[in-house]
Formats: C-alpha cells, structure tokens, sequence
C-alpha cells in the first residue's frame, strides 16, 4: 500500500509540476525563436520620424527606427525630459535640489505620483549597485534630502515609495516588515505636509499589501485615496494587486474592483483600462497560445484599454502603461498591426508591466517589438 501510495505522489507531482513545466519551457523556447526571426526580419524604416537623443534620455534609433535594445531606458515608462535632466544631475552632483524643484513644480497628480516613484525607484537602483560594490554611499542625495529639508513633501514622499521599492526587491528578507513599517511612518509624515495629495496614501497602498491590511483597513485607506482623486489611475493599479488572488483577494474580487471602477470612468480618465491589468494579474502559467487572447474576455479587455488610451486627455502620464501592457496582449493575440501601433507610441522605454516583471525587461520588450513589427 505504501508503495502504491508513493506511485500515486510521484504520478501527480509529475503531471502538476513537472509535466507543466516542460510545457512552458518548450513554449518559450519557441516563442524565442519565432521572435528572434522576428527581429532578423525586422530591417525596414517602421518610423516617419527620428528619435533620437535631444534630452529625453533615449538612445538614437537604429536602421530600422527602433532604439536599440542596450538604449532602452528601463527607468521610466514614457518620456518625461524634465523628469530625466532633473534626475541625471541629480545622480551626477548628488544634490537633491533639481528633484525637489521639479516636484514643487508638479501640480498634475498623476504625473507627481509617476515621478515620485521613479525618483524612488532611481534611488534605490543605486543603492543596490553601490552595495554590490561593497560600497554603502549609493542614493546619499536622497538621505541629504530629508536631512536638509525634513518638512518638505515631495522629500518625504520620495523617501517613503524609496522605503517601499527596498522591502518589495527582497521579501524574503528579515528585515522586509521593518522597512515597510517605517515606510508607513514617512508616509503619515508625508501626509500631514500635503493633506490634500493623494500621493503618500498611494504609496501606503503598496504598504497594505506588504503588510497584509485587513479588508476593512485597506478600505479606509482607499477612501483617503478616492477622496482626494477618485479617478486617479495610478492609484488604482497599486491597488487593484490587493484583491488578486496572488495577495489578498480572488480573481472575482480583482474583476468586480476593475470593473467597477471602469463604469464610472470620468471622460478623459484611463480607467477603462483597469479590467486588461486583472486579467493580466490572473494569467495561467501556460499562456502561450493565441486562443487564450482572442476568448471574449480577453479581447473585451483589449477593446476598453484601446478605447481608453484613445479617449484619455492629451499626454496623460499614465497612458504609456495602459499601451505597454496593450502590445503584450495584442502581439500574444497575433493583432500584430494594432501591437506595432503601440511600439511607435512607446519605443525607447521599457519601465512598465509587464516587462519589469521579467529578469530582463529590454529585452523582454524587444522581443514583443520585433513581433509587431515584422508581423505588421
């Protein structure tokens, strides 16, 4: 009995462990190899216009139009030039100011809230290269900042996403519930010096997560959220992972907040898009087949991020997420025409879901490029 007990355990841990992983190897293997004959096809002028290297931080295109893939800026997910200079100097003489400027200078809330965090992303990128390099100086502009100007909110802001982005690179760390238990403590700070900006609640958002916030807890901070901008888009994809079912909630949970919050989508707003980002939180780890993209959900998701980006108010900061996520979706759904109408908008920058979810997201995003391009 014991003997065909364990039978019975090797038979089912082969078909649901091993069995799919195979599978997914292999897919990916072929996904590889039809994009890298996708990228040797990939030789003609795709763009009308040049994009070269006049401030905004993106390498000059190659033969075909394309930045090349060692140019792609993985910092951000659209152009933002002033965001760029202000955080080169910044890197460059290790004086915060050129960041604190530009964000006093930022009234748009969705674009403080993207510049806060790349801001904190930069700063903590370099101080992991530092401590690689044994070297524990790395982000001391950052530091300088609060140190100087403690009662400023953009500073406090910064440091707290910065906070955050540390605990999140390693959770597995001892110190993950510590660092994340001060980033809350910055980010009340952060709050009483701009009461009115959503900002350090977004970030708390991430916090929650972490932390495992109760459902009743996470709604009262939610309503601190929506009560300052209800149709903030960035707020909601930092808390729509909450009611996934990777974290706190279910795929039913996930669907009815994206859902609920596309129905009362203000004009202008991207939130129409929020339903493709659940569907995209609940992805099968086999999903390499073209069907799964053009099933009815799917492309009803497709279709309500295509209609948003299309109706948002002109240079929306969020928007070059929303087409990120649309070129994976719509070159999984061999729509190579419409994917490489996303290429064109977005070329040059690769900071967004779902590339920064791979080990390597230039090259991630690269792949699906040349798809859309030789398959248009």
């Amino acid at each position: 009995m014991e003997a065909l007990l364990l039978l019975i355990a090797l038979t089912t841990i082969f078909g649901v462990v091993v069995v799919p992983a195979i599978r997914r190897r292999r897919e990916r293997q072929e996904f590889e190899r039809a994009a890298a004959t996708a990228e040797a096809q990939t030789t003609r002028p795709v763009f009308g216009v040049q994009l070269g290297k006049d401030g905004d931080g993106v390498g000059a295109p190659t033969a075909t139009g394309l930045v090349p893939v060692d140019q792609l800026d993985v910092r951000l997910p659209g152009p933002d030039p002033r965001l760029v200079a202000a955080l080169e100097e910044v890197q460059r003489t290790q004086n915060w100011r050129p960041a604190g400027q530009l964000l006093a200078l930022t009234d748009d809330r969705e674009l403080r809230w993207q510049r806060v965090q790349s801001l904190a992303g930069a700063a903590a990128m370099e101080l992991a290269r530092s401590r690689a390099a044994g070297d524990t100086s790395g982000a001391a502009w950052l530091r300088s900042w609060r140190a100087d100007e403690p009662n400023d909110a953009g500073g406090s802001q910064v440091y707290a996403q910065f906070l955050v982005w540390q605990a999140m690179a390693d959770p597995s760390s001892a110190d993950h519930r510590i660092i994340l238990e001060e980033a809350r403590t910055v980010c009340a700070e952060a709050a009483k010096l701009a009461p009115e900006d959503p900002t350090p609640h977004i970030t708390e958002l991430f916090i929650a997560r972490g932390l495992s916030y109760r459902p009743a807890d996470f709604e009262a901070l939610w309503s601190n959220v929506t009560q300052r901008d209800p149709a903030h888009m960035g707020a909601h994809l930092a808390a729509l992972p909450y009611w996934s079912e990777k974290w706190h909630g279910s795929r039913e949970q996930a669907d009815a907040f994206a859902t609920a919050a596309a129905a009362s989508a203000p004009e202008g707003s991207l939130l129409a898009a929020l339903p493709l980002f659940a569907v995209y939180d609940h992805l099968p780890d086999v999903q390499l087949s073209p069907s799964l993209y053009t099933g009815a959900v799917v492309s009803d998701a497709v279709e309500a991020a295509q209609f948003a980006v299309n109706t948002a108010r002109p240079g929306h900061p969020v928007e070059p997420h929303v087409r990120h996520l649309l070129l994976c979706f719509l070159v999984r759904a061999e729509r190579y025409p419409e994917a490489a109408e996303q290429v064109r908008a977005i070329d040059g920058y690769v900071g967004a879901i779902p590339w920064v979810d791979g080990e390597n997201p230039a090259r991630e995003y690269a792949t699906y490029r040349a798809l859309a391009i030789a398959g248009e």
